[in-house]
Parts: structure tokens; C-alpha cells; sequence
């Protein structure tokens, strides 16, 4: 009798490390998965800012200071620069959300031929800063596109300078049109991906109330799209700090922004110390940002649970 009861008992124990080595393995799934992107992340990223971190608070003898930041703040373009991006960035995220949303939204109506035209807003995603920045530059130009519209319509007699240094206003709208056509599919992807994943059933719901599209739009889809919204905010304000192709190629060193900085100083006056710190002073405003967002557009976690 006890022999009987014996044998599952060893069989048991027998089995149970094989278990526990299934166990272990599907335990490191996950991390064996994410291990490729971490070690990019690491490589291309992480260890590129920490470098960053330390030259900018180091001389070029490479001895400890932080006379940097206050160089930075004594350069003659810093304050300029400031305010350029600031500008552009208040400029640009309002204008882009709401463009992508709207898109998003008729992406995912029932309209006629919104396969055609997701296809068509699709275009910008394959087009880099640089080459975009060089399209506007075409078209805004002296002998660009838009002066050659405007002078066959005879509504100009001469070339009007939009891309002139002392025109401000010429050389912002440039950027923000630049970088707005550049990035606004992306947002749109990222909201139409957040539209997707709300229940039919909760639109339907409010139509069967007597909710119209604008209501069912402003009362249902608008607030179980604040987390997608909070992704692409936080994402494009951190890009929106770092514009530099499309700067470059419409402007040059006529609208200075803080990522051009950075690469003036670097390629022009091999000053990695003060590039550095431009680059530091990026990544703690984004920070800020992306912060902020976190605090403002947060959201309840019963909306996640849905």
C-alpha cells in the first residue's frame, strides 16, 4: 500500500523541474523579445546622452566646470534661438493635432474614395526633415513655385522675398507649413490607431440617444482619446524641440533655433562642450514637456480597463 502511494509521489517530484525549467523560459520570453530594441536604445541613445551629459559639464582639458551653461547663456544667439523654437513648437503642435485629427477622423468615416485619400496622407511619412525642408524651399523661394503662380496671375509685379533673413514672418510660416506636412500623417496614425480601439458600441449607443456626430465626437470619441493623444503630443513636442532639416534647409543661420546651435557650434567652431550643453538644454525642455503632458492629460485607469 505504501509503495502505491509512494510512486506518484516520486513520478510528481520527478516532474516537477522540467516544469520549473518551462517556467524560467517563459519568464525570459518577454525579455529575450525586447532585448534587440533595448540594446539600440542603449547603444544609440542611452550612451550617446550620458557622453553628452558629461562633456557638457567638462572642459576641453576635460576637467570639471559649469562656466558651459553660463557660456551658453552669454552667446549672442541664445536668447534668439529660444524664442525661434518656442515659436515654431507653439506653432506647429496645435496646428498638426488638429489637422491629424480631422484626418484621422475622415479616415475612418464612411465617405467616398477615404482609401484614396489615407494613401495620399500617407506620402509624408516616407519623406525625411531635409527633403522636405528642400520641397518648401522650392516652392517658397524667390524664383519658387508660389512667386511663379502669383506673378502669372499678375497679383505680384516682382518676387516677394518670403525666405529673406529679415522676414520673420516669411521664414516661420515656411517651417511650421514644412514640418506640419511632414509629420502630420504620423500623428494621424497614432490617433486613427486610438479611434480603432473604442468600442463601436459606445457610438452607437449615443446615436441611439439622440446624440449627433458633433456630440458623439465631442462627448465619447474626444475623451477615450486622451491617452492616444497624450502618445502623440509627448511625441512630437520631443521632436518639435530637435527641428533642425527642415530649419537648415529654409532658413540656414537666418532663423537660429537650439538644434542648430548645437550643430553650428560643433561643425563651425569644433566646441563640443558648448554643443553639448545646447544638446542638454533640449533634452530638459522636452522633459519638461513630456512631464507636463503626463500631469495635465491624465488618465483615469478605468478608462484603460474598458
Amino acid at each position: 500500500m505504501s509503495g502505491q502511494v509512494e510512486a506518484p509521489a516520486l513520478r510528481e517530484a520527478a516532474g516537477r523541474p522540467r516544469r520549473a525549467v518551462r517556467f524560467s523560459r517563459r519568464q525570459l520570453e518577454p525579455y529575450a523579445l525586447l532585448a534587440p530594441a533595448a540594446i539600440f536604445m542603449t547603444l544609440f541613445f542611452a550612451w550617446p546622452a550620458v557622453q553628452t551629459l558629461l562633456i557638457a559639464f567638462q572642459k576641453a582639458n576635460g576637467s570639471w566646470t559649469l562656466d558651459n551653461f553660463g557660456a551658453m547663456a552669454r552667446d549672442t544667439d541664445f536668447r534668439l534661438a529660444l524664442r525661434n523654437t518656442l515659436l515654431v513648437l507653439v506653432l506647429i503642435i496645435p496646428i498638426e493635432t488638429t489637422i491629424a485629427l480631422l484626418m484621422a477622423v475622415l479616415a475612418q468615416s464612411r465617405l467616398f474614395g477615404r482609401d484614396v485619400m489615407l494613401y495620399i496622407w500617407s506620402i509624408p511619412l516616407a519623406v525625411s526633415d531635409l527633403a522636405a525642408g528642400l520641397v518648401w524651399f522650392s516652392i517658397f523661394t524667390s524664383h519658387g513655385y508660389l512667386n511663379s503662380v502669383l506673378q502669372d496671375l499678375h497679383l505680384i509685379a516682382h518676387p516677394v522675398g518670403f525666405l529673406d533673413y529679415n522676414n520673420l514672418g516669411g521664414l516661420v510660416t515656411a517651417i511650421v507649413l514644412a514640418e506640419v506636412w511632414r509629420s502630420m500623417s504620423l500623428v494621424m496614425v497614432i490617433i486613427m490607431s486610438g479611434i480603432q480601439a473604442i468600442p463601436p458600441e459606445l457610438d452607437e449607443a449615443a446615436e441611439s440617444l439622440g446624440a449627433g456626430a458633433w456630440q458623439r465626437f465631442w462627448k465619447v470619441t474626444l475623451p477615450l482619446l486622451k491617452p492616444t493623444l497624450q502618445v502623440a503630443l509627448i511625441l512630437r513636442t520631443t521632436t518639435a524641440f530637435q527641428v533642425f532639416g527642415v530649419v537648415l534647409a529654409l532658413a540656414g543661420s537666418a532663423l537660429p533655433v537650439l538644434a542648430v546651435k548645437s550643430e553650428s557650434w560643433v561643425t563651425e567652431y569644433r566646441n563640443y562642450q558648448l554643443a553639448a550643453t545646447y544638446a542638454i538644454l533640449i533634452l530638459v525642455l522636452s522633459s519638461l514637456s513630456t512631464v507636463g503632458y503626463l500631469l495635465f492629460l491624465r488618465t483615469p485607469r478605468e478608462v484603460f480597463q474598458r
